[in-house]
């Protein structure tokens, strides 16, 4: 088992930055691909970022890429992701996942942990 817990949201307004963390403790961190997905009213939960085990490798969504950086500290077990020139439709409840399988994935239904959410609200 591995237990994920998200911090960092909060209400900022349009054009700001934010970095979010997810502690992880349980399982050895540095086993797990990890990613960051999001979730607003209405909507499915989304894809955001996601970083391999060493952190060597990344991959984001078009809307997001360019503006969010995914990164990890595996000495920390923590995986942050800085969020810049915010948008409203970046508003959301974020989550931070992980993966126990070989390959670095996008799809929600690969991860095995997620952590509670937190808020992000953007203003305009």
């Amino acid at each position: 088992q591995v237990q994920l817990v998200e911090s960092g949201g909060g209400l900022v307004q349009a054009g700001g930055s934010l970095r979010l963390s997810c502690a992880a403790s349980g399982r050895t961190f540095s086993n797990y691909h990890m990613a960051w997905f999001r979730q607003a009213p209405g909507k499915e939960r989304e894809f955001v970022a996601a970083i391999s085990r060493s952190g060597g490798g990344t991959g984001y969504s078009d809307s997001v890429k360019g503006r969010f950086t995914i990164s990890r500290d595996n000495a920390k077990n923590t995986v942050y992701l800085q969020m810049n020139s915010l948008k409203p439709e970046d508003t959301a409840v974020y989550y931070c996942a992980a993966d126990r399988t070989t390959k670095l994935h996008t799809t929600l239904a690969w991860y095995d942990y997620w952590g509670q959410g937190t808020q992000v609200t953007v203003s305009s």
